[in-house]
């Protein structure tokens, strides 16, 4: 008899136990990171061959008391190593748990490594390789407390590798993940479809469930075969035996198995896995959208399983709750009387479906908790009070509708032949059906307060003829966003929370806002962008972060302006500055105006359509610079334009023009490399109001404004510069920046004599 640990993924070994005692072992026992019994050898090679569960197979070789690095070394030293492999052939070392004296894995590795080598040179005179990556036989040194477990792995690469999946898609489930997820789903046997397959893990695993087939026979090498104990004739005849049953089972399977995709390439991947795993007749595949994904027309109940794709695979966080939304919606119509199992790294998103689940299970994918979800889809639809069971059309009614509708069958679209797409899918009627359901996350004192500023604002907006303009802002403490319309397009910009603040309550919140919003404007995928940004630190705002270059042209007063949505975190609009722009091109005619850290230049833009002289525009950014040209020709200015490179204190102290009207909208703060000196607004606008007073005619004005909190302008030293000086920050705060009077300050300076 030898003694067994088989290790799991964290939340398999529950199944791994049950699955052991149907192969036969009897005398089981969970312990931490997998599962340990005393058994036979044919046993061991039973796990290796037929566990769906199991990550590796570890026969126990010896068990010893470690209190310091030499008792690891002295009892592996007393191992008979050359009666389980020769010198010649290559080995490896995986070393986990530590305790006071041994505290890395890689010393402990090390300490195994030691004694087998130095074994060998006293018996041989020659020591065997190590090779970590394509070893002969490998070993396993466990360390718990002051006992050390050493194992050979019977299993060698770990038994997820399945053998037929040789390409995976983005963020695969591990094998061993995926049988997990099909057991705990409750699946009973009955038709099962993932409408969104991937590389189809899940599919594949759950007809190799339905088949019985064995796991461990698609695999080409086991690490017990370089084993010199290894009984390969015992090993012959259970594979074997495996390999026939599997060959039989799939022409006596009733089963049926559905899986599709969006991608076609992941289709073609699929089907490729499904050959290699000898499942590939048993399963149809195809190439369609999960939201709009139809039950076979032969099927009137079956299962759905799934792990939907999530964040950066989808592109954006609000498509991903735009997502699972639409998917609750679809399957609860659709799919009536269907069970339904949903795997994801988030529960939160799960609550996007608007299901209540009747189990769930807590897995980990790595180190990553993840959480599957059952369902049971109610059976009947209430229309009006009243409760019905949809009615499949007839062959005749569907005839009838393609004598008198003009249109073409898509089996591409509906490939199980369900309802023909008369005129519109009946998928995208049921999606317009539910639309105006309220989501089932949805935040009600939000969704209170943004209504209010909508009726509000929206109103204002149209008498002024104002496109872009926030709507609301951090007005609820604990929904700390800003949003900010801009036409059709929404932008929601999530200020980061304290790290005091649980992390999972601010990702509940922040799904409430945008599920909330987007029921509310009724916003489609692409209406909706989300960005994370801190409370505004000098030019952070600049920073870069995508190139989608989703740009826009909006109207401001008499100016089009260039608006980019998503690669930055500001649009190249400043939305508070609105009333500013709309009084300098009211100032500016008939005069020179100078714009300093002019951004992507849309003050000078005002102040050309305004009539000045001449615009001179000044920032160190070339790529906002070039924004601002092309705000020039977007409004078909031509003229005395100038845009210039260069840091603007160092540009002020060099200049020699003289202009009538100069803007000065400077950061908070800025270190940049471009920057001779670190600039800070408070201690330097002095400085720098100094060299602008040099560049200014007689009777000519300054605009300054800056958004730092608890600014306090050096009033006396200003006058000192032969300024006049007024306050215009109150009539400089736009209508929709009302609740937020500290977004900004600003004053008017006039020169005098």
């Amino acid at each position: 008899m030898f003694n067994y640990f088989i290790p799991t993924a964290k939340g398999l070994a529950p199944l791994l136990e049950v699955e052991l005692k149907e192969l036969g072992i009897e005398n089981t026992k969970q312990i931490a990171g997998g599962v340990s019994f005393d058994g036979s050898l044919e046993q061991g090679y039973q796990v290796c061959l037929w566990s769906r569960f199991a990550s590796r197979v570890l026969l126990k070789l010896s068990e010893f008391k470690v209190i310091d690095p030499m008792d690891l070394y002295l009892g592996c030293s007393n191992i008979p190593w050359e009666e389980h492999f020769d010198v010649d052939k290559t080995f490896s070392i995986d070393f986990s748990g530590s305790n006071d004296e041994i505290r890395n894995t890689q010393f402990g590795a090390l300490k195994i490594k030691d004694a087998i080598v130095d074994r060998f040179r006293k018996k041989f005179d020659e020591r065997p390789n190590v090779e970590k990556r394509d070893a002969d036989i490998r070993f396993n040194g466990r360390l718990f407390k002051d006992k050390a477990s050493i194992y050979i792995d019977l299993s060698g690469s770990p038994l997820h590798l399945r053998g037929y999946r040789t390409i995976a898609g983005e963020a695969p489930l591990r094998e061993t993940l995926a049988a997990g997820i099909v057991k705990r789903s409750g699946w009973k046997g009955e038709a099962l479809l993932d409408p969104m397959c991937g590389s189809g893990t899940l599919i594949i695993e759950a007809a190799m469930m339905s088949l019985n087939i064995a796991p461990g026979s698609l695999r080409d090498t086991f690490g017990f075969e370089q084993w010199k104990k290894h009984d390969s004739e015992t090993w012959r005849t259970l594979k074997t035996t495996a390999q026939v049953y599997a060959k039989r089972a799939v022409n006596d399977c009733d089963t049926r198995f559905y899986a599709s995709d969006l991608s076609k390439d992941m289709i073609s991947i699929a089907r490729q896995n499904a050959q290699r795993a000898g499942v590939a007749e048993l399963i149809e595949f195809s190439v369609q959208d999960a939201k709009k994904v139809m039950p076979p027309e032969e099927l009137s109940t079956g299962m759905l399983i799934s792990n939907p794709p999530y964040g950066e695979r989808l592109g954006g966080f609000s498509d991903t709750i735009s997502l699972y939304t639409e998917l609750g919606h679809h399957f609860k119509e659709a799919f009536a009387g269907w069970n339904l199992s949903m795997f994801a790294m988030d529960t939160e998103l799960l609550s996007c479906l608007g299901m209540r689940a009747a189990r769930s299970y807590k897995f980990f994918n790595g180190p990553i908790e993840c959480i599957l979800k059952n369902y049971r889809i109610s059976p009947k639809r209430t229309v009006e009070g009243a409760a019905v069971v949809e009615e499949k059309p007839t062959k005749a009614t569907q005839q009838k509708t393609l004598e008198t509708a003009e249109f073409v069958e898509s089996t591409e679209d509906n490939p199980w032949g369900t309802l023909p797409p008369v005129i519109e899918a009946e998928a995208d009627i049921i999606f317009k059906e539910v639309k105006q359901i309220k989501p089932a996350i949805y935040a009600e004192d939000f969704a209170n307060r943004l209504l209010k500023n909508m009726k509000r604002l929206d109103k204002w907006a149209k008498r002024e003829n104002v496109q872009c303009y926030r709507l609301y802002d951090a007005d609820l403490p604990e929904y700390n966003v800003a949003i900010d319309r801009y036409n059709e397009y929404l932008i929601i910009q999530e200020y980061r929370a304290p790290k005091e603040i649980d992390a999972q309550k601010v990702r509940r919140r922040f799904l409430d806002i945008v599920s909330t919003t987007r029921y509310l404007l009724d916003l489609s995928d692409d209406q909706l962008i989300i960005k994370v940004r801190e409370r505004q630190k000098g030019r952070q705002q600049y920073e870069k972060l995508d190139s989608k270059k989703q740009r826009l042209v909006v109207q401001e007063g008499p100016a089009k302006i260039i608006v980019n949505l998503q690669d930055y975190l500001d649009t190249g609009l400043f939305l508070d500055h609105r009333p500013t722009r709309l009084r300098i091109g009211k100032m500016a005619e008939g005069k020179d105006f100078l714009n300093l850290f002019c951004y992507t230049a849309t003050a000078s833009v005002h102040a050309a359509l305004g009539g000045a002289k001449s615009t001179t525009s000044v920032d160190m950014s070339n790529t906002y610079l070039n924004w601002g040209q092309e705000n020039f020709t977007e409004n078909g200015i031509q003229g005395k334009h100038e845009f210039i490179q260069q840091d603007c204190i160092k540009w002020l102290q060099h200049a020699h023009e003289m202009y009538d009207l100069i803007f000065i909208d400077p950061p908070t703060f800025s270190n940049s490399k471009r920057m001779s000196d670190v600039f800070d607004v408070q201690d330097d606008h002095v400085a720098l109001l100094t060299s602008a007073s040099e560049r200014v005619n007689e009777n000519g004005e300054i605009i300054f404004s800056n958004n730092k909190r608890g600014f306090k302008l050096d009033l006396e030293a200003i006058k000192a510069l032969g300024f006049y000086v007024k306050d215009i920050s109150k009539a400089s705060i736009p209508e929709d920046f009302k609740g937020n009077d500290k977004i900004h300050q600003c004053w008017l300076l006039t020169k005098h004599s």
